[in-house]
């Protein structure tokens, strides 16, 4: 049965403004968020990756199926992958019947997450605006708008007049090159505060006893009675990992990490028909409020918002060569100024003060891979792409259901590994590459 916050075990202490302040001014110390608990040598299911798909899933497995012997193993730190680095955009405008349902309920989940899990996560219904450029992009921008109301997503196509009405900085004149014909308008996207997510997740998860474990790298998977060396690949069960800092036994893992998700299955013996491309996004000085909304477009491959600190975060799409690579590239920073500036010319005064990339797992239909895979215990969560921070919270939901009751839920049956083999794909790069 569902837990609320009050049924917590461990529910954190609440302080006044005026307690914050005291306790700051006297330097007492605060306690821990979360426990940091001696690892035990076995666990009922161990989750590897500590980012908002691992911690979700943990947490559901606790809060929704009473499931709390987890371990959340990450090899850095909690949130120090793409869930640290992304852009930290909410949307749920996407272009298969599959997708729109599958992110109309991550959207569901954001809206309620502050109350759900005691938390300020900052989110802030912007209404994303995905621009289109060509009468093709439009066609496609209706194609979409229709999917979306079927699936009960509110989207709707807009002309030039109603973009200035709602983005006044952006240039709907007929002077650019790429000028703007229409957009897809979708209200309840926004952007959220992708640290806050975490914390949450982590804070919560704990408090229902489930442990995280830093600083613990996962090194092998441990299996028997596959075809493989070492009993991995089909027809094996997991029986346990091998970490840096001893192994564990457990009958359940769960891969839920991004851009090392194919080097994790392989420890499995599994497969994935993955390709890893960083993507990189830059952020500017903060200025006034003056960009309500977030701005996307898919021919000039930039996306643009601003933050509550009046920043604005820029991104693009992956780099075009597969690389484990997390560098910055000046060519990113050239492409992506020049492209920003075809949109909204006011902003060239602006500074750049960083940029930074993260790691993205590109499937061949641009959709995730989600449940059981051939070898028995070992199920993942992967493939994300440029769009994993949106899902974080019905993928661990649907995760948790997934380990508690033994069949895969409806919502992701289209994500399943054996679309590959079968043909039947999801594609999603329509809404995707660069739709953020």
């Amino acid at each position: 049965m569902a837990r609320s916050l009050g049924q917590l075990r461990h529910r954190p202490p609440r302080y006044s403004a005026a307690a914050l302040a005291w306790r700051g001014l006297r330097g007492h110390t605060w306690p821990r968020v979360w426990r940091d608990p001696e690892l035990k040598t076995s666990y009922d299911a161990v989750v590897v990756g500590g980012g908002v798909h691992g911690l979700a899933t943990a947490y559901y497995l606790a809060r929704n199926h009473d499931i709390t012997d987890v371990a959340v193993l990450d090899k850095a730190y909690l949130g120090s992958g793409g869930s640290g680095r992304n852009t930290a955009i909410i949307r749920a405008n996407y272009l298969t019947p599959a997708g729109v349902a599958f992110y109309g309920r991550s959207l569901q989940l954001y809206n309620s997450m502050a109350v759900d899990l005691n938390i300020n996560v900052m989110f802030s219904e912007r209404g994303h605006l995905t621009l289109a450029h060509t009468d093709g992009a439009l066609r496609t921008m209706r194609w979409r708008a229709e999917v979306n109301k079927l699936g009960g997503v509110d989207s709707s196509v807009i002309g030039p007049g109603e973009i200035k009405k709602i983005v006044p900085s952006l240039d709907t004149s007929d002077r650019p090159r790429y000028p703007i014909l229409g957009a897809l308008y979708h209200p309840p996207g926004g952007i959220v505060r992708h640290d806050a997510v975490v914390w949450g997740y982590a804070r919560a998860a704990d408090h229902l006893g489930v442990e995280m474990h830093q600083r613990t790298e996962v090194l092998d998977v441990l299996c028997s009675g596959g075809e493989g060396p070492g009993g991995k690949g089909a027809g094996g069960r997991v029986t346990g990992v091998r970490t840096n800092r001893g192994d564990i036994s457990t009958p359940v893992v769960i891969n839920c990490t991004a851009g090392w998700a194919s080097l994790v299955s392989a420890m499995a013996g599994v497969r994935l028909p993955i390709v890893t491309h960083p993507l990189q996004a830059a952020v500017t000085e903060p200025v006034k409020m003056f960009l309500p909304a977030v701005v996307v477009s898919g021919s000039l491959h930039v996306y643009v918002s601003q933050t509550s600190r009046g920043e604005l975060v820029f991104g693009a799409s992956v780099d075009p060569v597969a690389t484990y690579s997390v560098r910055g590239s000046s060519e990113f920073t050239e492409e992506l100024a020049g492209h920003v500036l075809q949109l909204m010319p006011g902003i060239s005064q602006m500074r750049l003060l960083r940029q930074w990339a993260g790691l993205c797992d590109m499937t061949p239909d641009y959709s995730p891979v989600m449940g059981f895979t051939p070898v028995e215990g070992f199920l993942v969560d992967v493939g994300w792409g440029t769009y994993g921070f949106k899902a974080g919270p019905v993928s661990g939901e649907q995760m948790a259901e997934v380990v508690a009751t033994g069949r895969t839920p409806e919502l992701i049956e289209p994500f399943a590994l054996s679309r590959f083999n079968t043909g039947n794909l999801v594609g999603e790069k329509g809404a995707a590459a660069v739709g953020h």
